[in-house]
């Protein structure tokens, strides 16, 4: 079996127009929702021995914030206005001695992933949102539309 957690990066700081979109930064309330997501995953146990993160400045702060701890790692400037054709690339590249992934990424991508991998259709992940979604493969190049089964979402907005 093989788990993906797709994270939407936390609330951005939108009030600085000198910065361009890639180099907004986490708001506070950005921050405060990363460190409750943070809580939550450790109470379920998530644990993934691979993350694919945007290059982003807010995605790079959520990944910070939530995984505090060495992880192994992959930083990808793709994943930012990445296609879902592109994620799933990085899935089926991932070696197969992975058996949980994380991505970091934004929307549309996080969003339009865990719908073609579940029949469960969301409008969007929220900010700090975060789908866990168990897959019946041993080969991540396994992966077709529909073949995941959503364990679990979560949000801020729910622990508030």
């Amino acid at each position: 079996m093989k788990i993906i957690y797709l994270i939407r990066h936390a609330k951005s700081d939108k009030d600085n127009p000198k910065l361009s979109d890639i180099e907004q930064i986490l708001s506070q309330k950005g921050i405060d929702d990363a460190h409750l997501i943070r809580a939550q995953l450790i109470k379920l146990n998530s644990n993934p021995e691979i993350i694919l993160c945007s290059t982003s400045k807010r995605t790079k702060e959520t990944f910070e914030i939530i995984y505090q701890q060495e992880t192994n790692t992959i930083f990808d400037s793709s994943i930012y206005q990445s296609s879902l054709n592109y994620l799933i690339f990085l899935i089926n590249s991932l070696p197969n001695q992975y058996n949980e992934v994380a991505i970091i990424g934004h929307h549309p991508g996080v969003t339009l992933l865990a719908n073609y991998l579940t029949d469960d259709v969301m409008d969007f992940i929220p900010t700090c949102g975060v789908v866990k979604i168990e897959l019946e493969i041993d080969d991540w190049k396994e992966i077709v539309q529909g073949i995941g089964n959503k364990k679990y979402f979560i949000s801020p907005k729910a622990f508030i």
